[in-house]
């Protein structure tokens, strides 16, 4: 049986706000819009991902701001989180967990599910960046 993740309900306060963060800063693709339909509004989905992310009012009881740490797999750490830098996405410093702490800078090996960063959008949900490389050359 497959069992396959394609969309995710995100509470947000101002879901013009939302999408313009989402897909201007962050650079999700935007799959629809039906404004102005009461409840079901915007649908957009991160490059390269199978799940998409749905906005609007009245789609779930969360409160804005109350999902934590949903994660975009990333091959290169570095470059996403300087794309986003760059987009205007404030964005922690990127660490990684070695001998049971946390430190400073990705990974030295780059292994997979080694280095991480986060972002928030403007209700304050928040997203982590996690770099996976496998399937790459040379791994």
């Amino acid at each position: 049986m497959d069992l396959k993740l394609e969309l995710v309900l995100m509470p947000v306060s101002d879901v013009d706000r939302a999408k313009s963060f989402y897909t201007e800063k962050v650079g999700f693709d935007l799959d629809v819009d039906v404004s102005p339909v009461e409840g079901f509004r915007v649908q957009m989905t991160p490059p390269g991902s199978a799940c998409s992310i749905t906005i609007g009012t009245g789609l779930t009881d969360a409160e804005p701001g109350s999902y934590r740490g949903t994660h975009l797999v990333v091959a290169d750490i570095e470059a996403a989180r300087a794309e986003l830098v760059e987009r205007g996405v404030e964005v922690s410093e990127i660490r990684h967990f070695d001998e049971g702490e946390w430190r400073a800078g990705p990974d030295p090996r780059h292994r997979d599910y080694g280095s991480f960063a986060d972002f928030a959008d403007p209700d304050g949900n928040t997203w982590v960046l996690q770099e996976v490389r496998h399937g790459k050359p040379g791994r």
